[in-house]
């Protein structure tokens, strides 16, 4: 899903993300999604392996899949 926000130039897209258990998952996911140029801002839900990040554009979705797995997790698409 990708939905344009209130803040103008803001992209909002949520990405479904396999293996996160625990709130140290949460972390590891946003911290690595938030090294990504133009991102603006990453919440990680463990319970339902949904990622949702702001961003000042649209991603690169292979950015989002090599920041996932640089964390040791899969990203299993657009949520």
């Amino acid at each position: 899903m990708t939905a344009q926000t209130d803040t103008p130039g803001s992209v909002t897209t949520v990405y479904k993300v396999t293996g996160m258990s625990c709130g140290h998952c949460e972390g590891s996911v946003s911290g690595e999604i938030s090294q990504i140029p133009g991102v603006t801002s990453v919440k990680a839900v463990a319970s339902t392996g949904e990622v949702t990040v702001a961003s000042t554009a649209a991603l690169d979705d292979e950015a989002v899949r090599a920041a996932v797995d640089e964390a040791g997790f899969e990203l299993a698409g657009r949520a």
